[in-house]
């Protein structure tokens, strides 16, 4: 398990399975300690990102955040944010 803060408020918590057919990443946004949305990427095979979570932190700031200003706010660009 990883955790990613986002802001003072915003946090990603990440977590990996084995899966019948590879593997899965999934990732829970909080706002404050509360669940606020979920994503997660399935994998059949080796993938390639730049840092590990990258594909699933990028799906759940992109399902919750909508406007392309809060997007941006919460972009992730690399891992040490």
């Amino acid at each position: 398990m990883k955790l990613f803060k986002l802001s003072e408020v915003y946090n990603v918590m990440c977590n990996w399975k084995r899966t019948r057919y590879g593997f899965k990443h999934e990732a829970v946004l909080l706002k404050n300690g509360q669940e606020l949305g979920r994503a997660k990427c399935l994998y059949y095979n080796r993938t390639w990102e730049r840092f590990e979570y990258e594909s699933v932190l990028q799906e759940v700031v992109g399902k919750f955040f909508k406007g392309d200003e809060e997007k941006a706010m919460y972009k992730i660009i690399e891992a040490g944010f």
